[in-house]
């Protein structure tokens, strides 16, 4: 708000032409002089007239800058200029501005003050109030209203209540508005007085409030000799404000919240601060107050009637006139910088009367026909909202969907597909909506580019050894004895398994082993056969090594047999996938590349059909671009690879991340990450002989695995420019 327009060489130039057009207003009562004097360290201004007035002038302060106005009804300039400079203590200058019959006197100051105004013969004298020194613990008592019952009243009721920006309101009823009232802060707790008061007993007491979620955490009322005190304590950052509407005088302390970049503080109400102190003013001539203060021009309606006692104490102006309008079931307009202030009953029926005509007006008003040329949405998509359609078509359409139609009951809309073309007949308002709309929407879709990187690591060790050992006797096969004697005429003979031994002794039903079963009878002659376990992924399908030893007889039909088998296998790999997909704002989009593998599947008639699941590597994700430029996306990736093959077909190796993101634009988030680790050791043996020391190792064979994979997803988002082009 600037306030040189409403106190400023604007109102000073209108008055002084007012005054020069009306000869008849030096007949009435003059200001003569304007001196300013010091008594006893304070402050007076006396204002010297032709005549004494009749009664005591209104007045008001302002905060920022300090000043203080009073009006003075009735009396015109006599001084012969429009600036009396002061210079004295806490003032510098006098404005005086006059309009029609009437005129204020503008006490500019250096810092902030109230003010006691008294008459004395034919002069109005104002007393400034004191400034307290800013570097004092306790603030000096604010004498918020004057005590002007002479016998003590009793106070009616003591509320609290929470206003909707978090504000405490403390709410005292009081019996009359003769009642006196001073503030003071000490510390971090308001202290409010009611002079010459009571309290009854019933509301002497200390209220918590802290549940109400205001700075205001506990009020204590009490009676100390013939005044009433309240102690309020707040907590946190807070300031507070004072006003009295006729007998309810309300103390305000709200949550003070610091925004650099807001050049007024605290919530609601941002106006300049001023001070009031009416006593059963006209709610007309108040309004002209507010309206002198600010730069808003005020049409009251002839209906606004009545008077109000008014105190206010360092309110912002905007929160004063929500108060009066309050008091008085009032209701405001605002049209550029002029408001219309009626009451609320009168502004609803003049608005409802407006909104008939307007309807009225619709109804009788010639329709235009207008083109629209679209570039970048479709012209069907366009004509489906105006007319409210849930289904594509064209035509001069009415509503045949679920949704709102835009256009007048009257228009009609026709679009053309193979030029994009919109053709709207409807009434002018309507034409200039649609037109303002299309604007707005009619706009190129930013666009993202969106790169995921998969990253699939792994380290895969594996060691296993193994042993094989048997024996063979071909002395019967030869034509020997085979076996060894055991006494009486016995032998007996080993061999790695029933049908080893029956060959080995030329037992009926055996015969000598065919090429295919050479390898089945050399296994038959297998006491342990232990080889080297290499099925384990972490060998690769690499073939583990042998190496064998054979002790045999002179004539080389007794063999005993050795074989051991060893291998070890390191393996470390990386795979790096990177999809990448660019698409418009708020839009889907998908890209994969894999394979589809079959399967056979049973039907319904018990054949069989082949059927396909897909193993591809694939990026679903749909961008929002926020208004500060990073990216919402939600995001689905798939890297499926080909498993191992069963009787039912390839088993899938999955792995799948969904999820929702936030990331600034260009920059690098990584959404998943898996790793595991496998471990194993298998030993296998014969029991008993397994377990003998280094023996032992004859018996068994051994494998160890290790197994570390690791696996991370990147995601980069990237806004395209409108005239990027994507490599």
């Amino acid at each position: 708000m600037q306030e040189s327009k409403s106190m400023g060489r604007g109102w000073l130039l209108g008055f002084a032409l007012a005054l020069l057009a009306t000869p008849a207003a030096w007949a009435q009562t003059q200001i003569r002089a304007i001196n300013a004097s010091q008594q006893a360290g304070v402050d007076v201004v006396r204002i010297e007239l032709s005549e004494a007035l009749s009664e005591l002038p209104a007045g008001f302060t302002v905060q920022a800058p300090p000043r203080i106005a009073i009006d003075l009804p009735g009396v015109v300039n006599g001084v012969g200029r429009n600036q009396v400079d002061l210079n004295q203590g806490n003032l510098r200058t006098a404005n005086i501005a006059q309009a029609g019959d009437r005129s204020r006197v503008v006490l500019n100051l250096r810092n902030a003050s109230g003010y006691r105004a008294k008459l004395e013969g034919n002069a109005l004298v104002v007393v400034l109030d004191t400034v307290a020194a800013p570097t004092q613990a306790s603030s000096e008592p604010v004498h918020f209203a004057q005590s002007l019952n002479s016998a003590p009243l009793a106070l009616r009721d003591v509320d609290f209540r929470r206003g909707p920006d978090g504000a405490g309101r403390v709410v005292v009823n009081l019996p009359s508005n003769q009642v006196g009232v001073d503030i003071q802060q000490q510390g971090q707790n308001l202290v409010v007085e009611f002079l010459r008061s009571s309290v009854p007993e019933n509301l002497r007491r200390k209220v918590d409030v802290m549940d109400f979620g205001t700075p205001v955490q506990l009020i204590t009322t009490s009676q100390v000799g013939d005044r009433v005190r309240m102690v309020v304590e707040p907590k946190g950052n807070w300031e507070h404000s004072a006003y009295q509407s006729d007998n309810q005088f309300v103390l305000e302390v709200r949550p003070q919240k610091v925004d650099p970049n807001k050049l007024t503080q605290g919530p609601g109400y941002a106006g300049d601060k001023l001070s009031l102190n009416f006593q059963n003013i006209e709610v007309r001539a108040l309004l002209q107050v507010i309206a002198d203060f600010t730069n808003f021009n005020v049409v009251t309606s002839d209906t606004v009637n009545g008077n109000v006692t008014l105190r206010l104490k360092d309110v912002p102006w905007d929160q004063a006139l929500d108060i009066i309008m309050q008091a008085k079931g009032l209701g405001l307009k605002k049209s550029g910088n002029v408001l219309w202030i009626a009451p609320k009953e009168e502004l609803a029926t003049k608005e409802k009367l407006d909104l008939e005509a307007k309807a009225a007006i619709a109804q009788l008003e010639p329709l235009r026909n207008q083109s629209f040329q679209l570039n970048y949405v479709k012209a069907e998509e366009i004509a489906k909202g105006l007319t409210g359609q849930g289904q594509t078509g064209s035509g001069s359409g009415g509503s045949s969907g679920s949704g709102t139609r835009i256009l007048s009951a009257r228009g009609s809309v026709i679009f053309e597909t193979r030029t994009n073309q919109l053709f709207v007949s409807d009434v002018p308002s309507k034409l200039e909506e649609i037109q303002a709309m299309i604007a707005k929407i009619d706009i190129p879709v930013r666009q993202v580019l969106i790169e995921a990187r998969i990253v699939e690591a792994n380290d895969r060790f594996g060691r296993a050894l193994g042993v094989k050992l048997g024996a063979n006797d071909l002395r019967g096969q030869q034509g020997g004895i085979p076996g060894y004697s055991v006494g009486g005429g016995n032998y007996v003979t080993v061999g790695g398994n029933y049908n080893g031994v029956t060959y080995q002794t030329n037992q009926p039903g055996s015969s000598a082993p065919s090429n295919s079963a050479n390898a089945g009878a050399y296994n038959n002659a297998n006491f342990v056969n232990l080889g080297a376990n290499v099925s384990s992924d972490s060998f690769a399908g690499a073939v583990a090594q042998t190496f064998a030893v054979s002790l045999f007889s002179a004539t080389a039909n007794r063999f005993l047999n050795l074989e051991l088998s060893a291998l070890e296998s390191d393996g470390k790999g990386k795979i790096v996938s990177s999809p990448r997909v660019i698409t418009a704002d708020q839009t889907k989009a998908v890209i994969e590349q894999g394979e589809e593998l079959p399967y056979q599947q049973a039907t319904s008639s018990g054949a069989t059909a082949v059927a396909f699941k897909k193993a591809v590597l694939k990026l679903e994700v749909t961008p929002q671009i926020t208004p500060e430029g990073s990216v919402i996306m939600t995001v689905d990736v798939n890297k499926d690879s080909r498993g191992t093959l069963t009787p039912q077909g390839y088993a899938i190796n999955n792995k799948h991340v969904a999820t929702q993101v936030l990331v600034e634009n260009g920059g690098t988030v990584v959404i998943g990450g898996i790793y595991t680790q496998d471990e194993g050791e298998t030993v296998n043996k014969v029991p008993l002989l397994g377990d003998v020391p280094v023996l032992g190792n004859l018996f068994k064979n051994k494998t160890r695995t290790s197994s570390k994979t690791e696996l991370l997803i990147f995601l980069t988002p990237k806004v395209v420019s409108e005239r990027a082009t994507v490599r």
